[in-house]
This record gives C-alpha cells, structure tokens and sequence, in this order.
C-alpha cells in the first residue's frame, strides 16, 4: 500500500519554501506543547516529544489514517507510542489532529483527574490505542494489532476490506532493551506482518546516561536476523524520512524497522543530547533557551498558530472521504454479501451466547480427570459459540491442551486459524494478546504453567489496567507436580495473582466447575480471566440436587452442607475440594458437624451481595481454608480464629503420593489437624 494513498495537504498551502516554513512552525508547535506541558507540570519527560516531533508530524500528516470524529473506527490506522514516557508528544499530535482532548487537558498534564496522565492510558484518552509504560509491551502490542488485521482479512471480504489498517509506532532504545519487545519483534517477523512500521528513536541516550553504557549491539542487524525490513533515516529531514517510511510501508511482506538517529530535547543548548533531558523539566531558563534557538515565541505558553490549526484541520479534511467511502462501502457489502458481513459483525462484538455459561456446563465433561483434560473439552464447545475465541501456547499446548480442534495454527502467509505457536515466549505471548484483545475482533487466551506467570505478569498486569478481555490459562497449578520439584512447583502464585486489581483468578475442581469457568471469563468484558488448572486427575464431585449453573458466576457455593449449628466449614479452591469432602467425612464420623465450600474465584465471591455470602459462610462460624499454596490470601477469609492449611515455603521433588504426604494434604491429616485446632 504505497503512501500515495493521502497526499500532504501542507503542499497545497503554496510553495516549497512556504509549505517547509509552515511544516517547521508545526513541528515546533508540538514540540514545545510538550515542553510547556512538563514545565507546568514540574514533572514529566520533555526530551523524546522534543527530539521526535518530526517524526510524529510525519506519521500523522502523510501516513496515518484516522477520523478524530469516530477514534473507534475499526478501519484506522493504529498508532503505538510504545516509549510511554513521551506521553505529551502523544496528546499534543491528537490535540492537533482534532481529538476530543482540550487544550485544558494538556495544560493539566499529570494532574489527578486529567485526560493527560503520566503514561497514556487506553479508554481514558480518546485516540489512546494502549496503555504504555513499562518498556518494550507497546512493542508486542502493535504486533498483536498488525495480527489482528490480517486475521480478520483472512475470516471476511468480498471485494471489500472492513479492517486492512496498518500499525505505525515510535520506539525506544529503553523498549529494545527489554526481552519482551525482542520476542515479539521475532514473531512478527516469522509471521511476515508486513502492516506493522516502527520507528525507533535511536537518541543514545538513557537515565543513567549514554546508551553506550549497556546497548553497543548492532540494531539493524538484529532486527534483519528476526526478519525485518530495516530503514535509516534522518529525523530532520522530512523527505527523507517520509520517502524511508514510504518504502516501509510498500514492504509487504516483512514487518519494518525505521532506524533514526534523534537529539533528546533538541534545541535545548543545554540539555540536548543529555540524560538530564530525559525523565524531568527543563526548568525556565533553558526552555526559553530551547524557544530563542528555535525562533519560537517565548510566550504565551501552549502556543498553536492559526495557520498550524488549519494544517491540521486539513490534513482531517483530507482524510474524510476515505473514511466515508468506508462506510458507503460496509452498506453496500452487507447487501452483496451478508454472511461475511454477518462473520465480520460478530467478530468485532466479539460475541458469545447469553447463556454461554449455562450452554458449556449443559456439556461439561463428567468422570475423574485432571482439570487442563476437562479444559480441553470446554474449549472446543467454547470455540464453536464463540467465533472470536482464539489463541495459544508458549510451547506448552501438549501439556496444557488449549489447542482448538479442527483449526489450524496462524503461521506466515496463513492468518485464518485460530490457533497460535508462540515458542518459548510468555513475555511477548502477553503483550501480543493484549494487543489482538485491543484491536477488537478476538477473544485471545493464553496459555502456560502457573509459575510462568512470572514470565508473564506484565501483560497480565495491563489486561487487568486496560480492561481487555483476555482469558489466561495456566496449569500445573501446585506442588502436587511432584517429580519437577520447586522449580516448577507454583507456591505464592495465587496469593500474588489474586492482589492485581482487576484479574479474576478462577481454579475450578472438576468437570463442571471448569466449563464455569470458562464461561465466567467468556461473559466477563471488563477485564481478564485466569484460568488455573491441574495436570494430577481430580474426582468428580457430588452436589446436591438443587445446585445450579448459576451459581458458578457467584465464585463461591456450597458443597456440602449440615443442619447442625455451629458447624465447622472447610473452604476449598481447586484439587484441595474433593479432599475437603473426604475430610469432612473423617470429622463427620469423628462427630465433628462440617460444612464444605467449594471457592473458585473467591475474588468473585467477595463481590457478592450479603445475603449471599453469609448464606454461604454464616458470620462467626468457624473457617478453615485449604489450597495448596501460599496462606497469606486466606488468613483475611478465615478470620483470627480460623485454621489456614497451605504451604508456606518451597516445594519438594517426589512422586505425588509422597508429596501429599509430606505437606499433608491427605484425608486423614486434613483431618486431624482440623481436630486438633478445632479442641483448642
């Protein structure tokens, strides 16, 4: 797709010389909104939106596609500021470009309540495509969009592309540096996502100080090795960046890589080029320094030329009729061809049957299993009612069985399947799927063992930040691994996942409870769903007659219950459920009154109304938890006269009978030890 595509609506306003004069008050005029911004602020980091201000200009006057009217247009361009620090350069291009962000919101840039956080924020910012920040995710993400594009390419079209968008982006040395940006750079150019263009700002320049520091690799190199296709640049010459990004653009088959050589805080005379340039204010004196060098008026502050604003306005003009030739065209395909519109439609509303819950626990397996065996028969009825369900495994899917049946896996050149090969990669895995859950049209899940979550957690952290839905499905849940030993034997992993804000944890205890949980995370749109389950083979349970489906979405219910008053209740999470019963009746027998509580997501449960909950644990009963893990999470549960069993150190390496053993998470010493807590 050549950049031809829209033409630079500055060259209409005369000359060459007066449409460079007016490009240079423009680019000045977002590099010292910027600068103005983290001035008043006395916080914020002026130098990438001052040296990258070209770049921008660029990218959003003769490449981006976007309609500042509807930010939700599934046909624009994305554009990922994945160095999140340099938020103002961000704001200031979507205060220009006609976005519904204020010159109030700039001037209350980092103020509590603003539109103009710190690090841009998705759903917060119109215009925002993703949160960024921690370095090196907005990478992965923007990779995770570009596969969004060819996937719903590959699904719907009849002479008529709904979403043929490209993703540009600007990045760092600080996003290079980290590992996740260097696993998805590798699947973007093993998938040929040749609709993906980043620059990277190559300042040299960190908070420590030069990059030479700790960063002398040969960049272009690397990213030619991952299969890209590279591009030098010079910042300043706006040709011939344009004419770089042009020829990155035309490379459709390889992701791109435009490699230039920027000046943090450029003009400043004496900041530029400094790590003091890089995460605080100029201060007064050299930012009317850096305006003198420039010619730019030293005051008013937040200063935006008339004749910048109707560059701006014109390059929005520019790009109406492609955007209402989009949507004559929808109309027109819907009429020719109402199936794939119809596909299209349910894939970007992503879907699912009202009643999915109730549908998946209809179907649940039944009999002894482990619960990653159950999970992989939930996910082929899942993915029959939900067509935007799709994902997979950081090299683990033999092990996690999170495989869809009867469909292929993504691979280059191949974007109509639904199923991924990740490799060894759950850091770039994450930032992928966060990015497919942003561009709409898939419901991603992926999946791994519970203690790579730590591999993971970032993404995870911003799924839960952003809202997506993205559904995480982690098995080998326990000590009870056995022979792998405390390597791979998650302890506190619950404890830690269940204290990010947002992130509804789910350990299902059989059959039904894991196509609950798989319904819970295909109806919940608010934010992710982790899914944990077992490789050991679980029993099914026995539940009254009266239970039903519904109360699966409550995170906690009854398993098990007594008429006698005072009874103790044992309230258990995953495997640890069947053993509760078996427990219970130990004590039964010994005389003791016990009532079981299966907990699924406790998180869930918490939310409930109080009738509900004190149903379910009368207040002042007597509490004991048991989850093989971490008991921190369940001392608040239990109250100060409640018994927690969990383990509270590392595991061992033995086969899992001993294992159960040796920790005592077998029947009869459950149930001793709630005989022994409950006779003080």
């Amino acid at each position: 797709m050549s950049a031809e595509r829209e033409r630079d609506p500055a060259a209409a306003t005369g000359g060459e010389g007066d449409r460079a004069a007016l490009e240079q008050r423009a680019v000045n005029t977002i590099r010292f909104l910027a600068a103005d911004a983290v001035e008043q602020a006395k916080s914020g980091h002026p130098g990438l939106p001052m040296g990258m201000a070209d770049v921008a200009f660029v990218l959003w006057t003769r490449f981006l596609r976007y309609q500042p009217q509807d930010p939700a247009w599934p046909d624009r361009d994305r554009f990922v500021l994945s160095a999140g620090h340099g938020s103002m350069l961000l704001y200031a291009m979507l205060h220009l470009s006609g976005y519904d962000l204020p010159m109030d919101e700039l001037m209350r840039f980092r103020q509590l309540g603003s539109k103009t956080p710190g690090h841009p924020e998705h759903g917060l910012t119109p215009g925002v495509e993703t949160t960024t920040g921690p370095l090196g995710q907005g990478f992965g993400n923007g990779v995770g969009m570009a596969l969004a594009a060819k996937m719903i390419a590959a699904r719907v079209g009849d002479g008529f592309a709904p979403a043929s968008f490209r993703v540009f982006g600007i990045v760092s040395d600080g996003d290079l540096m980290e590992g996740v940006a260097s696993e998805a750079a590798s699947l973007a150019g093993h998938w040929g996502l040749g609709n993906l263009v980043y620059v990277y700002d190559d300042n040299h320049i960190t908070i420590e100080g030069d990059t030479a520091l700790a960063f002398g690799e040969d960049v272009a190199m690397r990213f030619a090795a991952y299969g890209w296709h590279v591009e030098h640049a010079n910042p300043y010459d706006r040709e011939a960046l344009a004419a770089a990004i042009t020829r990155a653009v035309d490379e459709a088959a390889r992701p791109s890589l435009v490699i230039v050589r920027s000046h943090i805080a450029y003009g400043a005379p004496k900041k530029q080029d400094t790590a003091g340039a890089h995460g605080e204010p100029l201060g007064a004196e050299e930012l009317a320094a850096a305006k003198r060098a420039l010619g730019w008026p030293p005051s008013p502050s937040f200063l935006v030329p008339p004749e910048v604003r109707e560059l701006f306005a014109a390059r929005a003009l520019a790009l109406r009729p492609g955007y209402d030739a989009w949507r004559s065209g929808i109309e027109a395909w819907r009429a020719r061809a109402p199936e794939d519109h119809a596909r299209w439609q349910s894939l970007i509303e992503k879907r699912v049957p009202a009643d999915v819950l109730e549908q998946l626990v209809a179907r649940a397996p039944q009999g002894a299993a482990a619960t990653r065996a159950h999970g992989q028969a939930v996910l082929q009825v899942a993915a029959a009612l939900a067509p935007s369900l799709a994902g997979g495994s950081a090299d683990l899917e033999p092990s996690t069985k999170t495989w869809i049946k009867e469909s292929p896996a993504i691979a280059r050149g191949q974007f109509g399947g639904r199923n991924f090969h990740f490799g060894i990669r759950e850091h770039g895995m994450g930032a992928i799927l966060n990015g497919l859950a942003l561009a709409e049209g898939f419901i991603p899940y992926g999946s791994s063992f519970l203690v790579f979550t730590d591999y993971a957690r970032p993404a995870i952290r911003l799924s839960a930040l952003m809202r997506q839905q993205v559904i995480w499905v982690f098995t080998h849940d326990s000590v009870f691994l056995g022979e792998d030993g405390p390597t791979h034997e998650p302890i506190e992993h619950l404890t830690t996942l269940r204290a990010i804000p947002n992130l509804l944890v789910v350990r299902p205890a059989d059959g039904v409870e894991t196509a609950g949980a798989w319904g819970v995370a295909l109806e919940r749109r608010e934010g992710p769903t982790l899914i944990v389950l077992t490789r050991q083979s679980l029993p099914a349970l026995d539940r009254s007659a009266t239970f039903e489906p519904s109360w699966l979405r409550r995170g906690g219910y009854v398993l098990r219950e007594t008429p006698a008053r005072g009874a103790v209740t044992l309230i258990a999470t995953g495997s640890e459920v069947a053993l509760a019963l078996d427990a219970a009746r130990r004590l039964e027998a010994g005389g003791l009154a016990t009532r079981v509580v299966s907990m699924p997501a406790p998180q869930r449960f918490f939310e409930q109304e109080a009738a509900w909950r004190e149903a379910v644990l009368p207040p002042g009963g007597f509490r004991v938890s048991i989850e093989a893990g971490a008991t921190l999470y369940w001392r608040h549960v239990v109250g100060e006269r409640g018994l927690a069993i969990g383990i509270d150190r590392f595991g061992e390496s033995a086969p899992l009978a001993q294992i159960q053993e040796h920790f005592g998470f077998t029947p009869d010493r459950v149930a001793a030890r709630v005989r022994e807590w409950a006779g003080r």
